[in-house]
């Protein structure tokens, strides 16, 4: 059941890669604390089963199926949110895509290419066009998914190391340029999480499992939704004064 005061009532949030996983926890979550949600990724089917689940349930929901990698699609959710609801408030750009267990001189060019255009660019194409959004309301919060892959080398493939470190690059640049215009942007350090794409890359390399489960000081992956937590919290007024932050959403993996 949604709250009507929730701690994202009244607000319209975009969130990618919202058909699985930690994005479609989110979509769940920031609707039951009041958010309207638009909802993006490829699979239409799956955007049009959750939107359906929400409103059932009392939320708002709205479709807007594409990919991060289409700055016309990008475009179109935004225009989406803007149309049906008269305003974007939040953002969370989780979208993303992974491989690991390759050495980097052994990683095709087109897995490098891929896992570059969907991570990085994927996060370039939402904030360009998220932020006029924003700048027409008089202010948002948008929460890139970024990963401890954005710190440290971590098993996965030098492609999405390097990519997790260019969304924080993003991140605290968008944060300087517009933090006195009223958008707070911030991103997420998410270590190991029990994911469609996890499960993917796991499928691939199960070997790795032991040393992402290892890693973190709860010895434990998390739950999709206690990411989506950390995300809602950031888009919230309770995170007024945060701006430009690597927040750690990783079990303690950083700071062991």
């Amino acid at each position: 059941m949604t709250e009507a005061h929730g701690m994202l009532a009244g607000r319209t949030v975009l969130i990618t890669g919202s058909s699985s996983g930690i994005g479609e926890a989110a979509a769940r979550l920031f609707a039951a604390e009041g958010a309207a949600v638009v909802l993006m990724a490829r699979r239409a089917d799956r955007l049009d089963a959750l939107a359906h689940e929400i409103v059932e349930a009392g939320g708002k929901a709205e479709t807007a199926p594409g990919d991060v990698v289409s700055e016309e699609d990008v475009a179109n959710a935004v225009k989406v949110a803007v149309g049906r609801f008269g305003r974007l408030d939040g953002a969370f750009n989780n979208a993303g895509w992974a491989t690991a267990g390759t050495p980097l001189h052994e990683t095709d060019t087109a897995i490098f290419e891929r896992t570059m255009d969907v991570n990085v660019r994927g996060v370039w194409n939402c904030l360009r066009h998220q932020i006029p959004a924003m700048l027409e309301a008089g202010g948002g919060s948008i929460v890139n998914t970024s990963s401890v892959a954005g710190l440290q080398a971590t098993g996965a493939s030098a492609a999405y190391v390097a990519a997790k470190h260019a969304v924080l690059g993003l991140t605290r640049a968008a944060a300087a340029d517009y933090g006195r215009q009223g958008i707070r942007v911030n991103a997420l350090v998410v270590g190991s999480t029990r994911s469609e794409l996890m499960e993917e890359v796991l499928a691939g390399t199960p070997e790795l499992e032991e040393s992402f489960v290892a890693r973190s000081v709860q010895r434990r992956m998390a739950d999709p939704v206690e990411i989506a937590q950390a995300a809602a919290w950031l888009c919230s007024d309770r995170a007024t004064f945060v701006t430009g932050a690597a927040m750690p959403v990783d079990g303690g993996w950083t700071a062991a």
